[in-house]
């Protein structure tokens, strides 16, 4: 009876998100066609796509579940949700919108205010992607971007990104008989620290490492880490071409919606970089957008996703081999998984 009645709490709790993502949608669509109407809108979805995205997304929400009763992770975590933040910056969001549509409009899209520091980030690091205002150089777009994802895929996001809990904890098998508090994680491009902070609720004992090019983005992660009890992660500012530890430190290296965001020789360098810092056996999850080659049938949101949002990297993305990389380098063992729009590649350094 319990069990029925959480995960009816958690079914309503997220088609709430899904209500409100739509609804924004809707009337930021409405505002935009009246103060620009030339910037125009993505196509629209076809019904028979629709169908078989509310498929995809219900048959996430079930996993998500499913690795609750697992015990994979706590049931509490499927309702964790910066309430704070939303209230606090929801309005922000609409206020920044403007200035969007008129970078849309004026095809602006590297465009940073003249406080921003621009100096010792890589050219294509220095993108307004999503068309955001300073891109990912300033408090504000760190303060915004978890609300602006969850808008994005409809909340959907942070259950894609408890996809990768699952097989981190069972690659971590792999080195049998380890006391969780010698165990190292690095997640690479951390962001706003959410994937960290899943990480500590499911596994509160492992030491967290996180690297991200963005100082703004690890200030707002340290906000968000030293809410929960327990060890603080621990957080450098560095870039993931050439990450700042030593050979085969960590028993698992995750990276979460960063690829699609690379060029392709730089995926290349930072799949390098991932192999060289993971311990023998130990394993790397890379949870990132789905690809062509796996979900053919949702080729028109991938077409239409570049185009509307700026990513200048994203097409390239969605037909690039990314076993063939990690074999390249040493990976073995490498599977594929697809939940909803978001595609997981776990692979293993030999032991």
């Amino acid at each position: 009876m319990f069990n029925n009645l959480t995960k009816l709490s958690y079914q309503t709790f997220q088609q709430s998100k899904n209500y409100f993502s739509l609804a924004h949608k809707i009337l930021s669509s409405r505002l935009q066609n009246l103060v620009h109407p030339t910037v125009g809108e993505m196509s629209k979805t076809s019904p028979a796509v629709m169908v078989k995205i509310q498929a995809k997304l219900n048959q996430l929400l079930e996993t998500d579940w499913q690795d609750t009763q697992k015990q994979i992770y706590p049931a509490s975590l499927l309702f964790d949700n910066q309430w704070q933040d939303f209230f606090r910056y929801y309005p922000l969001l609409w206020l920044d919108l403007p200035q969007t549509w008129e970078r849309i409009t004026q095809n602006r899209y590297q465009d940073f205010s003249p406080e921003t520091s621009q100096e010792g980030y890589p050219n294509y690091y220095l993108q307004n992607f999503h068309y955001q205002t300073d891109g990912y150089l300033s408090d504000l777009s760190a303060n915004l971007y978890d609300l602006q994802v969850e808008i994005l895929f409809s909340g959907t996001a942070d259950p894609m990104r408890r996809r990768i809990l699952a097989p981190l904890q069972h690659g971590l098998q792999k080195f049998p008989g380890l006391p969780q508090r010698q165990t190292r994680i690095l997640d690479v491009a951390c962001g706003t620290g959410r994937t960290l902070k899943l990480m500590r609720t499911a596994m509160p004992q492992v030491s967290l490492f996180g690297t991200d090019l963005s100082p703004a983005y690890l200030r707002k992660a340290n906000q968000l880490l030293s809410q929960n009890p327990g060890e603080l992660p621990q957080l450098l500012q560095a870039n993931a071409e050439e990450l700042p530890y030593r050979d085969n430190y960590f028993h698992a290296v995750t990276s979460v919606f960063l690829f699609h965001e690379l060029p392709a020789a730089v995926r290349q360098q930072v799949i390098e970089q991932c192999f060289r810092v993971t311990k023998p056996g130990g394993v790397l999850i890379i949870c990132d957008s789905i690809q062509m080659s796996d979900s053919p049938e949702l080729a028109e949101i991938m077409d239409g996703f570049p185009k509307m949002f700026h990513e200048p990297f994203y097409r390239h993305y969605t037909t690039d081999n990314l076993v063939q990389r990690l074999e390249k380098v040493g990976f073995e063992d490498i599977e594929t998984q697809v939940h909803f729009l978001s595609k997981y590649f776990i692979a293993y350094k030999p032991a």
